[in-house]
């Protein structure tokens, strides 16, 4: 069986329609605006403050693991002192004195040293838990404000994602029926332009969206639908006004029904 020839007008409405398809789901995903994006930065600040709060708690683990290590080589001081100070009672000589009072002075210095450690390390947790009480804040500032722009999101996303779903469905399948070489021009147009309009209307004698007026026999061209233009400004693919309205009615009873 022959394939039937698609027209230059049926190829125009479908592409028309598709265009209409694709702006709906544009409108749909600018109501939601920049929510996405700054709900994803929410989630990466409260996860960045969550990953400092466990970084904090872990050097104040490390800094009481050191000053029970301080405070041992203290008590371990503390007992060789006392040690050294019984073995000078018993010494033969001089000389054996004064090496036991050698070690006494080192362990001395041992303690003053770690007694200055120990009064560092609390000055660390100090400054430690203040920055985590900072933090703590701060984490639950977000974390509310998170809570808030996620509700937010949520209720545009169940009001409006069945409605984009079906209509990125209804985009595929009229894709199918457009030949690929158009789908790839509307696509490389869609993204060039900024508001995503890569078919439009002739309105009061220029393209949609432009101050270029169109010259009467290019809009006669257009008006006959009898091939593709594209708008020499642009780069857009112009189709006549009736035909647009036309196609905007049908698309507006499928829309009323998703």
């Amino acid at each position: 069986m022959a394939k039937k020839e698609v027209t230059v007008e049926q190829k125009l409405r479908a592409l028309y329609d598709l265009q209409l398809i694709d702006s709906r789901v544009d409108e749909i995903r600018n109501v939601r605006g920049e929510l996405p994006l700054e709900v994803e930065d929410l989630e990466d600040e409260v996860a960045g403050l969550n990953k400092r709060l466990d970084k904090l708690n872990n050097d104040l683990e490390t800094i009481d693991e050191s000053i029970k290590s301080k405070k041992n080589l203290i008590e371990e001081a503390k007992v060789l002192i006392k040690k050294y100070g019984e073995q000078q009672k018993n010494v033969r000589n001089n000389r054996e004195y004064n090496s036991l009072s050698k070690e006494m002075e080192f362990q001395e210095l041992e303690i003053q040293l770690s007694e200055k450690h120990i009064k560092e390390f609390k000055v660390q947790i100090i400054q430690k838990n203040d920055i985590i009480d900072q933090t703590k804040t701060r984490l639950n500032e977000r974390n509310e404000h998170l809570a808030h722009k996620k509700g937010e999101l949520d209720a545009i996303l169940a009001e409006t994602e069945k409605e984009e779903q079906a209509l990125l469905a209804k985009s595929e399948d009229y894709k199918k029926e457009i030949e690929e070489r158009l789908v790839l021009a509307y696509k490389r147009i869609r993204e060039n332009v900024k508001n995503g309009l890569a078919v439009v209307a002739i309105e009061r004698g220029a393209s949609g969206g432009s101050f270029f007026t169109i010259p009467p026999q290019v809009q006669m061209e257009i008006a006959s639908r009898k091939k593709i233009i594209t708008d020499e400004h642009s780069g857009r693919i112009l189709v006549d006004e009736l035909l647009a309205q036309e196609q905007k009615q049908k698309m507006e009873t499928l829309f009323s029904k998703l």
